[in-house]
């Protein structure tokens, strides 16, 4: 399966390298000269690329093998063997970069945001709390997006301490949420 490892930032220097945002916990596994990612193409993408085209600009190519992996000040730089400049780094600026990830998880307490994304949420009797509609991942802690029944979207931090249990193949997720989390209660 693909999932996606990283977002392509500014071009860094004049012989192709990009900065990314990484979007994976393992990025030692997936960024490995030789490794082929490939580029997330939507549909405004493909639009702007036939613009760029109609403008004598560098399309952005079906797959990308990376050449290089270096560490800039804390930022991950990549290096394409398909992209040989700073035009075509820059063609690539904000394109997400999916790679070929095995299909099961081999940790036990490790979810893909695929796996979450659905579940319900019960409080630890199991009362209805909503559903997950996302995972963000900030610098600090990855959190999860609860859509609540009335429409109202809470974010809830993943850690272990509120959230003791995910159990994918029942489709479920216990929130241990104090007041005020994923409610508007009040002190008074």
């Amino acid at each position: 399966m693909r999932l996606v490892v990283a977002r392509v930032g500014r071009a860094h220097g004049i012989r192709g390298e990009v900065t990314v945002d990484v979007r994976t916990d393992a990025p030692d596994q997936r960024f490995v000269p030789g490794v082929r990612l490939h580029p997330l193409v939507d549909q405004a993408r493909r639009a702007d690329q036939q613009r760029r085209a109609d403008q004598q600009r560098p399309d952005v190519p079906d797959g990308l093998t990376l050449t290089s992996v270096r560490d800039h000040r804390g930022t991950l730089l990549l290096r394409f063997a398909e992209v040989p400049d700073r035009t075509a780094a820059e063609a690539l600026r904000g394109l997400l970069l999916e790679a070929d990830v095995p299909d099961e998880v081999e940790e036990d307490d490790a979810w893909y945001d695929h796996q979450l994304v659905g579940l319900r949420v019960v409080d630890p009797a199991g009362a209805a709390l909503g559903d997950v509609v996302a995972v963000e991942h900030p610098p600090a802690q990855d959190l999860l997006v609860v859509r609540r029944p009335d429409g109202a979207r809470r974010l809830v931090p993943f850690v272990s301490a509120l959230v003791p249990t995910v159990d994918v193949q029942r489709g479920v997720v216990v929130v241990d949420a104090p007041a005020g989390l994923l409610d508007d209660t009040r002190d008074g």
